[in-house]
């Protein structure tokens, strides 16, 4: 195993320890946007990722001047992390100087050649058909990256987005579990409220239901909030008429 094999091996190795119980999203893309610098031959590395709206956000950069241009790239909504997020496609362009660049995000192109780049390859973030942003790769030098530095890219711009979906699927699983998990203490709570009832009003288990539900309803109230109030004899909920019952 060579040197650049280990450092590699390494690399994934630290990002995957990061997908722990404190996972702070923020400081694990400044990681990866600081080794794509480092593994990639890269001159500088930023980090888009889309929000709950699907509008890309600046999340992470390795210099200042890289963020500078990727704040430039979502200002004038152009450059290449828009287009690899929407195609889901990576985008690349040996020489910012070359018309076809320069023509196709003119005002990027601009601020981006000001910071001292000469060319770029942005990375769609994704995960089979789910694209959660883009990895910007920004270089002082013009050409092309090599096939397997692009494939290593990839691979860890997927590796980061296989970690955000399963924080966010791990989010949304404890929210399930909390909403269910209220469902379940309210049910309870109805269950001794309708017990409490039952023996005030001498009514049975499915008349004093309704009288909570009646009550809810009339006072425009949540059925569960009614039930504490009854449980902890905050209110006295009045007996049925005669119409009211059967």
């Amino acid at each position: 195993m060579t040197a650049i094999d280990r450092r590699v091996r390494e690399v994934f190795i630290e990002l995957s320890d990061t997908l722990v119980d404190d996972f702070d999203i923020i400081e694990f893309l400044d990681r990866l946007a600081m080794r794509c610098s480092e593994l990639l031959g890269v001159s500088a590395c930023g980090i888009v990722l889309a929000d709950h709206h699907g509008v890309l956000n600046l999340v992470a950069a390795s210099s200042e001047e890289a963020r500078l241009v990727e704040l430039t790239q979502l200002q004038t909504l152009e450059g290449p992390c828009l287009d690899a997020f929407t195609s889901g496609r990576p985008v690349q362009y040996a020489d910012l100087w070359d018309d076809t660049a320069r023509s196709r995000w003119p005002r990027f192109t601009a601020a981006t050649i000001d910071a001292g780049y000469r060319s770029v390859q942005a990375l769609p973030m994704r995960l089979r058909d789910n694209v959660l942003g883009a990895v910007n790769l920004l270089s002082t030098s013009t050409g092309t990256l090599s096939t397997d530095t692009i494939t290593l890219g990839q691979a860890l711009a997927d590796a980061a987005t296989i970690g955000i979906v399963h924080q966010r699927a791990l989010a949304r699983q404890e929210l399930v579990t909390e909403q269910l998990q209220m469902a379940l203490n309210s049910r309870v709570l109805i269950e001794q409220a309708k017990g409490f009832l039952t023996h005030s009003l001498s009514v049975d288990v499915d008349e004093a239901f309704a009288v909570l539900r009646r009550y809810a309803r009339a006072n425009n109230r949540r059925l569960t909030e009614v039930a504490d109030d009854i449980v902890q004899s905050r209110i006295t909920v009045p007996a049925p008429g005669p119409d009211e019952l059967g």
